[in-house]
């Protein structure tokens, strides 16, 4: 078992660079199932939610080489089974993704129902009833999916609620298919950009990426090909948040300031200085207190969910009163108690936190439940007086690569101890 030790008080000053997206780069590693010929993937992070995508694609067949550090080669060609392995797909939900691929490339896909962190119920019947429009026939039993497909077919298809994980899914499986498919109220965030970037660079046409509405003219052939992953926004905004909790100035780098806006437009309303640096960088500098200021988490381009804990542990240092609403997943307030342990005044009413906030944060021993909850822990912990140990972060692990390397450059002091 490993844990973060953390001394805190320590204003952090510096340059840091974002990495690549995790949340892009799993939907694109499935996509490459999508072809018969190799892809190269480049600026892919080193994560154990990459690892865990990397390790289903090889159980299905597929060669994965790695020939540089965030450079991969994937060899589709020998994909020889239609069943996903359970001891892999729960444990995460992301590794649902490849469900649309193997349709695609074997006509069925024997696929258990995802895990992941346990933030909320999370359904898949928006991915199964995109696929139904397309043709697919969908069974339920003792926990798995299974779905098959004589002929696919374009259609148009709408979507309850503007899921990523169903917009991709039905993306790819579309771009396999020799007609038209329109996806309304299309989730529109950056990491389907991505994707779509990636599925027409192999061949297929699609408009709209980006917009609520999302046309793909498919193709019966895909080919491979060579894409670069963007950086990653949420470990950008991560940083964001840090450099405001810690009181110092921190320069961070690789994302234009457009696709974390939500995140700086509430580090203002604090009373954090942001200064934009070019088109791929922003300043945040943060002297005195935070002031209080009301959040609440949105699909695209609104407040990310996945920014929700690390802000929370911000407005916990708050001069005011603060309410934090979490209108995307359910059960997302499990860092509340741990943070409370470390002094935090917070009660939970619904979907909705209220902070108030207190002078200081006192370091204990607290534990990562999920992985934003682990990020706003060691946000928590960076600010808070004394020594905090956070435990659970392999949680961390899945999302944020090298991060205590990271923020010793930074001037935090960080450790991680195995026990």
């Amino acid at each position: 078992m490993e844990k973060f030790c953390i001394q805190g008080m320590k204003p952090l000053f510096g340059k840091v660079q974002a990495g690549g997206s995790k949340n892009a780069a799993l939907p694109i590693l499935a996509a490459t199932l999508l072809s018969e010929s190799p892809s190269v993937l480049h600026n892919v992070p080193d994560l154990l939610d990459v690892q865990t995508m990397v390790k289903v694609l090889e159980t299905l067949g597929v060669k994965v080489e790695r020939l540089s550090r965030g450079t991969y080669r994937i060899h589709p060609g020998d994909l020889n089974t239609s069943n996903a392995p359970y001891e892999l797909i729960r444990k995460m939900r992301a590794s649902f993704l490849v469900i649309g691929p193997l349709i695609s490339r074997l006509q069925r896909a024997h696929v258990p129902l995802p895990g992941g962190c346990a933030i909320g119920s999370r359904p898949v019947d928006l991915h199964l009833k995109g696929f139904i429009h397309l043709g697919v026939k969908v069974t339920t039993h003792s926990g798995y999916i299974e779905a098959w497909s004589d002929g696919l077919k374009g259609d148009e298809v709408y979507l309850d609620f503007p899921s990523v994980g169903a917009t991709e899914n039905i993306m790819m499986l579309a771009a396999t298919i020799d007609d038209e498919t329109i996806i309304a109220n299309a989730a529109r965030e950056p990491e389907v950009v991505d994707l779509a970037r990636f599925l027409s660079a192999m061949g297929a046409e699609i408009e709209g990426a980006g917009t609520d509405t999302v046309i793909v003219r498919g193709v019966k052939k895909l080919r491979g090909c060579e894409h670069y992953i963007i950086n990653d926004r949420i470990e950008a905004g991560t940083f964001c948040v840090i450099a405001a909790a810690t009181g110092g100035e921190l320069t961070v780098q690789g994302v234009h300031p457009s696709l974390i806006l939500s995140v700086t437009t509430k580090l203002e309303e604090v009373g954090a200085q942001v200064k934009r640096v070019g088109d791929q960088a922003v300043c945040i500098s943060m002297e005195g207190r935070p002031r209080g200021t009301d959040i609440k988490t949105m699909p695209f381009p609104g407040f990310p969910t996945d920014m929700q804990a690390q802000f929370m542990s911000l407005l916990c240092l708050a001069d005011g009163v603060s309410v934090v609403t979490e209108a995307v997943f359910e059960n997302r307030f499990a860092h509340v108690g741990e943070l409370e342990r470390m002094g935090a005044n917070i009660k939970v009413e619904g979907r909705s936190a209220v902070v108030l906030g207190v002078d200081t944060l006192t370091g204990t021993q607290v534990t990562a439940t999920d992985l934003r909850a682990g990020a706003g822990l060691v946000i928590a912990g960076l600010a808070a007086e004394g020594e905090t140990e956070i435990y659970g972060i392999s949680h961390v692990d899945r999302g944020y690569e090298d991060l205590e390397c990271k923020l010793g450059l930074l001037g935090a002091t960080i450790e991680r101890v195995s026990e």
